[in-house]
């Protein structure tokens, strides 16, 4: 995986969680959601990155 793309993987996902834990805290389920959707698709394109580099050796 190269290196641009696992950190913003992993942006996505410290993003996500950080506005997750907030919006709970403030007690805005909707915007809870999005962060924990943020969150999703940050370990999802780290995923996919893994599978693309599996491959590639």
């Amino acid at each position: 995986m190269s290196t641009g793309e696992k950190a913003k993987a992993k942006a996505k996902q410290v993003v996500g969680k950080t506005v997750r834990k907030v919006a709970h805290a403030v007690h805005k389920e909707t915007l809870a959601a999005k962060g924990a959707a943020l969150e999703a698709r940050g370990k999802m394109r780290g995923a996919k990155e893994a599978t693309k580099d599996s491959f590639k050796h």
